[in-house]
């Protein structure tokens, strides 16, 4: 599928199929595109945590009410002690390379066939808290991952776009 194509066609599902799970090989391809994901200084300092048994559903349902019924939520974390530093010393990379792979991630699942939704409607400390995360740790998103529930279609605002030459400048 040409790239731009998929980007456009890919939305933010918000009702999935609960009956319907996704395959171990296409979440394989998911999370290598995730490892494949480039990050700061290729130090890596993510960790995906795959939450699909019931009780670990249940843990992301008493923490946000949008998993919509998906099959399979992925916590995107980031390891501080293994994150680039900017020159200044006040920010680290942990969450724009949490952010990269999270991406790399929906893509890849969309190109699969598998919908997802970026969820970011969460108490990140208590997710680390009831997922008995290290202190290092911290969680920057939820996805819900899982194939899309008959009649579901894109929100009327998906295909809104500002126009390019409010979003772009040259120099």
């Amino acid at each position: 599928m040409d790239f731009l194509k998929l980007a456009q066609e890919r939305y933010s599902c918000k009702k999935y199929d609960p009956a319907k799970a996704v395959p171990q090989e296409i979440l394989d391809k998911i999370l290598k595109a995730g490892q494949l994901a480039p990050t700061a200084k290729n130090s890596q300092p993510q960790h995906v945590y795959v939450m699909q048994s019931e009780e670990a559903l249940q843990l992301v349902d008493s923490l946000t009410p949008c998993r919509y019924g998906a099959p399979v939520v992925m916590a995107v974390t980031y390891d501080s002690t293994h994150c680039f530093t900017y020159p200044g010393d006040k920010y680290n990379s942990g969450a724009e390379d949490a952010s990269i792979v999270a991406t790399h991630m929906m893509l890849a699942a969309k190109a699969e066939g598998v919908d997802s939704c970026w969820l970011n409607f969460f108490d990140p400390d208590k997710a680390a808290e009831a997922m008995k995360l290290p202190e290092n740790e911290t969680v920057v998103l939820l996805m819900d991952f899982g194939y899309a529930a008959e009649g579901v279609r894109p929100t009327p605002t998906h295909e809104k776009t500002k126009p390019i030459e409010e979003l772009v400048s040259y120099r």
